[in-house]
């Protein structure tokens, strides 16, 4: 505050230096450059900023040093920018900075130093990426922050020691990922953590090794996990109060499940398969039990549980599913003597899964490699190696082997490393992946093949990694999509391709791919998707077609995709789009791209089917003067319209009253005729002749007012609002 005044005090106005098409609040040391087309961090931002709002725009990489003209941020909202990389460095000089929103772009790997320099930051919102993982490091700078949002994302594994550095972490949000492995060491190094999110993921048993480490946490939420028992002492979290396993695939509670957990309060075990559970011994601090949604029990069974329910004085919340007599009877209403067995026996308890054993790795690193045993690490990356080392540690968990020139990867090229997750080939003039290369690699989840020479894989390079979710095959050389080589690869989740040279998908290109989620394709040459070419992913939730040679909507490959959410279409040269395209998707579809693509006309019946699930929608930098009524599309969160030359005449009244009454900024701006060109469809003067003008919405019934608000909205555009302390650049 003392440099503000000094500022103002000689008379530096961050006005003058405010970019276009930023609006800059002096007063309040805001800038905001909402919804814009920047491509770039503009570099004559006020260097005296606090607040700096860059949501809506378009900047691909954060390259390094990109604030530092701005080292007195606090506030930094990145959000839908469609970031896809965060250079090393990228946020060096925010050493003030306290809050940093990147949810909602394309980031899918946290490099070492991505977020060097953020030493004050409190909060860190990564939420809706696609970030498959995480390296050792990346958090090792962020020594004051408290939240740190990662859902949504396409997290699968979480290795030892990753959120090491967060020392004052209070709570941790990883809901809505794809987790079913988390290293024992993973949340090691959190000691003020009080709360977990770990709901909505692929747990199929309870992490208790790990979460073991977490002795401050007072909140767990497990919930929508495919976990089906609870074993003895599966939970050893001491200072544990609020426990949210509902939703899962519970069959069966062990009686001293949670014996090592003295301080719990609340069991939330709602919506699971359970029909009973037995008295839950050593918990003695338990005030409330939910088991809502379950079908119970409530025969001789179940009489146990109710004596301890009622010695113990623990509230229960659930209703009997039989026997019939007693269906829907609450379980504090009944009596034992009414729960009796007649010829019932009890169904079979499920046996905890076997622990595996673990292996140490005594083998030394390779020569002229770099091993951390504290993180299993191991890296020769950019040693100008032609042959894939050998002798790591057996238990590597992550080998970084970037910028080599092995040109090919022999059979068996890893042999020992069953504990390997990751394995890193960018950039290593790899031409051939031979049957068995990767033989052996049976914990492998991540594999990166972006920018080799690869131009097609045979199914049997994959023999030996059914765990492999995630595969990297960006910019190399393909034609088409490797057909059949997905057969071997039952948990692929993640699936890129993108900037190849790929000229059509194919019947069959897919097949074995049954549990794909996402597809990245953008960046091709794709001209045709054929009807069938789709119907093996049927789980499919984003598919990515940006920048293809599409001449329109592939309506007919949609059908049967009933889980798509995001589908992008930017930058595919659609002209016209028909009635119903998006039907297939209509019930699931969210977010839908269909910025610059030259779209020059949309039917009046395009988006029949969609409405109130959509989120996000692109429609920026297209050459229609009309688009579809939209009044059903009613959880908008973003609206793009920037840059297309919407004729503003009586047939667009309905747009303009529809957008007046959104508290969105959707950038739309009138191209004709000749008087309003220029001018917002918001402001534009030119509906006021139309029949009905003056009946809708308030404050349109008053053309004396509406010629104050124009007045008014003028004066803005000028900067001649200083009250607020506003200013606008004039471009």
């Amino acid at each position: 505050w003392g440099l503000l005044l000094l500022a103002a005090a000689l008379g530096v106005t961050a006005a003058a230096r405010c970019p276009a098409p930023c609006v800059c609040d002096n007063l309040r040391a805001h800038v905001l450059c909402l919804n814009g087309s920047l491509t770039a961090i503009p570099d004559t931002i006020p260097e005296l900023t606090r607040k700096l709002d860059l949501r809506g725009n378009s900047f691909m990489v954060i390259p390094a040093g990109a604030f530092l003209a701005t080292p007195y941020l606090t506030h930094l909202d990145l959000q839908h920018c469609k970031v896809e990389r965060l250079e090393e460095g990228a946020f060096r000089g925010l050493g003030r900075l306290v809050h940093l929103n990147l949810a909602s772009n394309g980031i899918a790997l946290l490099y070492q130093e991505s977020l060097d320099g953020l030493f004050s930051l409190q909060q860190l919102i990564l939420e809706g990426n696609r970030i498959e993982e995480i390296q050792p490091g990346a958090f090792g700078h962020l020594a004051s922050l408290t939240v740190l949002d990662l859902r949504a994302n396409a997290l699968v594994y979480l290795p030892d020691m990753i959120f090491q550095g967060l020392q004052v972490l209070r709570w941790l949000r990883l809901s809505h990922n794809a987790l079913h492995v988390l290293g024992t060491e993973a949340f090691a190094a959190l000691p003020a953590l009080r709360r977990l999110s770990l709901d909505h993921n692929e747990l199929q048993a309870l992490p208790g090794e790990a979460l073991a480490r977490l002795d401050g946490a007072t909140r767990l939420d497990l919930g929508h996990n495919p976990i089906t028992y609870v074993a003895e002492e599966a939970l050893a979290m001491a200072s544990l109060r609020h426990l949210f396993l509902d939703h899962a695939s519970l069959q069966d509670v062990a009686p001293d499940a949670f014996a090592r957990s003295p301080q719990l309060r609340i069991l939330d075990l709602r919506e699971n398969q359970l029909q009973g559970l037995p008295p839950l011994a050593g918990a003695g601090g338990l005030v409330r039990v939910s088991l809502d949604g379950n079908p119970l029990l409530c025969s001789c069974l179940l009489r146990p549980f109710h004596k301890w329910l009622a010695r113990a004085r623990v509230q229960a919340e659930g209703a009997c599913a039989a026997p019939p007599a007693l269906r829907g009877r609450s379980l504090n209403s009944l009596k034992s003597p009414e729960m009796r067995c007649s010829r019932l026996r009890p169904p079979p308890s499920p046996t905890a899964p076997p622990e595996q054993p673990s292996s140490a790795g005594s083998r030394q690193c390779p020569r002229g490699c770099v091993c951390s045993p504290d993180v299993h690490h191991g890296s020769c990356e950019n040693r100008n190696l032609q042959e894939i080392p050998r002798d790591f540690p057996e238990d590597t968990r992550l080998l970084d082997l970037r910028r080599n020139r092995f040109r090919t990867v022999p059979p068996d090229a890893f042999p020992g490393l069953k504990e390997l997750v990751s394995l890193h080939l960018q950039r290593c003039s790899i031409r051939e992946l031979q049957p068995g290369a990767l033989r052996g690699l049976e914990s492998l989840v991540y594999l990166y093949l972006t920018d080799n020479h690869l131009s097609t894989l045979a199914a049997a390079a994959f023999e030996g990694v059914p765990q492999l979710a995630y595969l990297d095959l960006d910019h190399n050389a393909f034609t088409r999509v490797p057909a059949g080589t997905f057969r071997l690869l039952p948990n692929l989740i993640s699936l890129h391709l993108q900037h190849n040279t790929i000229g059509e998908l194919l019947e069959g290109d897919l097949a074995g791919a049954r549990g794909l989620r996402w597809l990245y394709l953008a960046g091709n040459a794709i001209r045709h998707i054929a009807p069938a070419a789709l119907a093996p992913t049927k789980t499919l939730e984003k598919l990515q077609l940006e920048g293809n040679h599409l001449s329109e909507v592939p309506t007919a490959a949609l059908q049967g995709l009933p889980a798509l959410s995001e589908l992008k279409l930017s930058r595919n040269p659609i002209k016209h789009m028909g009635d119903g395209v998006f039907l297939p998707v209509a019930s699931s579809l969210q977010h839908l791209y269909l910025d610059n693509m030259g779209l020059e006309r949309i039917s009046p019946h395009a988006f029949t089917g969609l409405g109130p699930k959509i989120r996000s929608l692109y429609l920026e930098s297209n050459k229609m003067s009309n688009i579809p009524d939209m009044r059903n599309f009613t959880g908008l969160e973003i609206l793009n319209l920037q840059d297309v030359p919407f004729h503003c005449d009586c047939q667009l009244l309905p747009l303009h009253r529809w957008i007046n009454k959104l508290n969105l900024c959707v950038g739309a701006t009138c191209g004709s005729p000749a008087e309003a060109q220029g001018l917002k469809v918001k402001l534009s003067t030119t509906f006021q002749t139309c029949p009905g003008w003056g009946q809708g919405e308030a404050g349109e019934t008053n053309p004396n007012k509406t010629k104050a608000a124009s007045k008014s909205t003028k004066k803005k555009r000028l900067g001649k609002s200083p009250a607020r302390g506003f200013s606008k650049s004039r471009a």
